[in-house]
């Protein structure tokens, strides 16, 4: 499999994996859970649980299902929560300064180590226990701090700027806020969160609902 397909296959399955490693802390008092016990627990059929599963190795036993511990710590190491992640922000508007509170970032796994602005009114502050510090001082934090996660939430004119300060920084991977496809080397990963977009699908879903009244 080319890493260009193995990449896709994991962008694919990625959240749901996320959704079965959550599953599994709460049910970290059994030791055996079947592909069927997941599916009522995330809402996924059991053949997509166990097609996940089996992009990344052999799990469980036909007929007995798997070990919860030995699976919970095999998506550890799948979606790399086996090491610390030091993450920055860049952008402390309402977006940005919201997400400094946002408690996954307290999560095993992430350090959200500093914000980035160039408002000299913020710059300075601490917000949740995270330095707010000048965009100009971003390369050098982020190499010394050994920085490869950031999370983007500029606005749309400022966002492919920022992407490409990040770049040259030595970012491996983006989560991006600004509604703007950046544009960004092959070896770095975007993810893109639209909230228009993401409300135009939820209104396209529900206008398709039964018993849903939009006059």
């Amino acid at each position: 499999m080319s890493d260009r397909q193995e990449r896709k296959i994991s962008g694919l399955a990625v959240p749901r994996l996320s959704q079965y490693y959550r599953a599994l802390l709460d049910s970290q008092s059994r030791k055996v859970i079947s592909s069927e016990e997941l599916s009522l627990l995330t809402g996924f059929s059991a053949a997509q649980i166990r097609r996940d599963l089996a992009c990344f190795g052999q799990f469980g036993k036909p007929g007995l299902g798997y070990n919860v511990e030995d699976l919970k710590n095999a998506l550890i190491q799948i979606l790399g929560m086996d090491r610390e992640w030091n993450v920055a922000l860049v952008g402390v508007g309402n977006l940005g300064a919201a997400l400094l509170g946002y408690k996954g970032f307290r999560r095993p796994g992430f350090r959200l180590v500093a914000a980035f602005d160039i408002d000299s009114q913020k710059v300075g502050q601490t917000v949740e226990g995270v330095p707010i510090l000048h965009e100009d001082h971003l390369i050098e934090f982020v190499q010394k701090e050994s920085v490869q996660l950031a999370v983007i939430t500029v606005p749309a004119a400022a966002a492919q700027e920022v992407a490409d300060l990040l770049v040259r920084a030595g970012i491996r991977a983006l989560l991006n806020f600004a509604p703007l496809r950046l544009k960004v080397p092959d070896s770095v990963m975007v993810h893109n969160i639209d909230v228009a977009i993401e409300l135009e699908r939820l209104s396209f879903l529900a206008s398709r609902m039964k018993n849903v009244n939009f006059s």
